[in-house]
C-alpha cells in the first residue's frame, strides 16, 4: 500500500453513544429516532470522478454526469476490515430500502493488504456478504485521493445536483445518516419511502463491537507496523527463524511459537505444527489470514485460556476450536458470552503455509 495512505482505518465514531450503542443491535427508541431526524447538510464540493477505476464490480462504469438526478452514497471499503463490517449491515440495508426511490449506492474497494488487490477475492467478498450495490475497484487509490479520504469505512452523501453534502468517518452514526438519505431524497423530488429505520439483523463479523469490553487494540503482525511481539530476542526479519512463547504474556502482548517468517505485511509458518498466541480483552476476536499458497488449505485448533473454546467460539471455528484457512480473508475466532476478561488465545495450524496479518477486536 502506499505510504501516503492514511493507515489509521479502525475509527470509532463515539458522538452519541447511546445512539451507537442502541442503533448496533438494531434497537432505536422513539426519542433517540426522532433527534436523529435531521441532519445539517452543507455543500462539500463537487462529485469527483470514479474514472480511476481500475474496473466496475456489479455494474457498468459509473460517472457523476451519468448519476445526476439520484442522490449518490458513496461507501470506501476494504473487504478485511471489521470497522467496516460492522457498518455494512446498514449501507446494505439502506441500498435495498432505498433503490427503488431515487438512491445510488457504491462502494469503493480501495485495499489495504497485497491480497485485496485480487479482483478475485473481492468477488468473492461480494458474494459472501451479499452485496450486489456496484463496486468500483480503486486498486490504484486513484478515487480515495480524488475524495481526498483517509478512512476505512467512508460515507460521502451526494445530491441530486452532484454536490457532497455530508460525510461520516468510521462505525456509528447510522441514524444521522440514513436520515441524511432521507433528507437528500426529499430535497430531490422523491417520496414514497417510510421514515423508520431500517431494520438490521447482524450476525458474525458483522455485530457491534461490545466497547465497554474492548481493552485491545488492532495488532498487526508483518514488521512494517506491528507491536507488543514478546517471542524471545525478538524478531528476524523476512527470513525463517524459529521462534518460541516467552514465560509470561502481558495484556495485548503476542508471540509466535514455530519456524515462521515474519515479514513486511504478514507472518508465514514455513513447517507444521506452528502457534500464534496473543493475551486479549474483549467480547470478539478476530484474524485476518490466508495461504502462501493459494487454493491450499490449512487445519488449525483454537484454545481460549488452554482449552477448547466451547460456547465462546467465533463463527469460523467449531466448539472444539476447529476451523480451515482457505480464503483470504477475516476469520471470526472467539465471541465470548459472560463476563470479559482478561484471556489468552492460541491458534495452532496443523499444517505449513499459513499468513496471519491482523488482529481485531470487538
Amino acid at each position: 500500500m502506499s505510504g501516503s495512505i492514511n493507515q489509521d482505518r479502525r475509527r470509532f465514531l463515539t458522538t452519541a453513544a447511546m445512539t451507537l450503542a442502541a442503533a448496533q443491535f438494531g434497537i432505536v427508541s422513539r426519542t433517540i429516532a426522532e433527534s436523529a431526524r435531521t441532519v445539517r447538510l452543507s455543500n462539500e464540493g463537487n462529485f469527483p470522478s470514479l474514472s480511476g477505476a481500475t474496473g466496475w464490480l456489479n455494474s457498468l462504469p459509473l460517472t457523476p454526469a451519468a448519476l445526476r438526478g439520484k442522490i449518490v452514497l458513496v461507501n470506501f471499503w476494504t473487504y478485511t476490515c471489521v470497522n467496516w463490517r460492522r457498518t455494512l449491515p446498514y449501507v446494505r440495508a439502506w441500498s435495498q430500502k432505498y433503490k427503488d426511490h431515487g438512491l445510488v449506492v457504491i462502494g469503493v474497494h480501495t485495499p489495504e493488504f497485497s491480497f485485496e488487490h485480487n479482483v478475485d477475492n473481492i468477488r468473492w467478498a461480494l458474494k459472501n456478504m451479499r452485496i450486489e450495490y456496484p463496486v468500483a475497484v480503486d486498486s490504484d487509490y486513484a478515487i480515495w485521493r480524488a475524495f481526498d479520504n483517509g478512512y476505512w469505512p467512508a460515507n460521502y452523501f451526494i445530491d441530486a445536483k452532484g454536490h457532497i453534502r455530508h460525510h461520516q468517518f468510521g462505525e456509528g452514526e447510522y441514524l444521522q445518516g440514513e436520515a441524511a438519505i432521507q433528507q437528500l431524497l426529499t430535497e430531490a423530488g422523491f417520496d414514497g419511502f417510510t421514515r423508520e429505520p431500517v431494520p438490521v439483523n447482524a450476525y458474525g463479523a458483522e455485530v457491534g463491537a461490545d466497547l465497554g469490553n474492548l481493552r485491545s487494540p488492532e495488532t498487526y503482525v508483518g514488521y512494517q507496523q506491528t507491536q507488543n511481539f514478546t517471542s524471545p530476542h525478538g524478531a528476524a526479519w523476512n527470513k525463517p527463524h524459529t521462534y518460541s512463547f516467552p514465560a509470561r504474556f502481558d495484556l495485548n502482548s503476542w508471540a509466535l511459537a514455530g519456524n515462521w517468517t515474519v515479514g513486511k505485511e504478514a507472518v508465514t509458518l514455513n513447517q507444521d505444527d506452528g502457534q500464534i498466541a496473543y493475551r486479549f480483552h474483549a467480547r470478539d476476536l478476530n484474524l485476518v489470514m490466508g495461504t502462501a499458497v493459494q487454493g491450499k488449505s490449512v487445519r488449525f485448533q483454537v484454545l481460549l485460556d488452554g482449552h477448547p473454546p466451547v460456547d465462546s467460539h467465533g463463527a469460523d471455528i467449531d466448539d472444539q476450536g476447529n476451523g480451515i484457512v482457505v480464503e483470504q480473508r477475516l476469520y471470526q475466532l472467539i465471541r465470548q458470552k459472560g463476563q470479559i476478561a482478561d484471556r489468552r488465545f492460541e491458534i495452532q495450524f496443523l499444517d505449513s503455509g499459513p499468513e496471519a496479518f491482523d488482529f481485531t477486536f470487538g
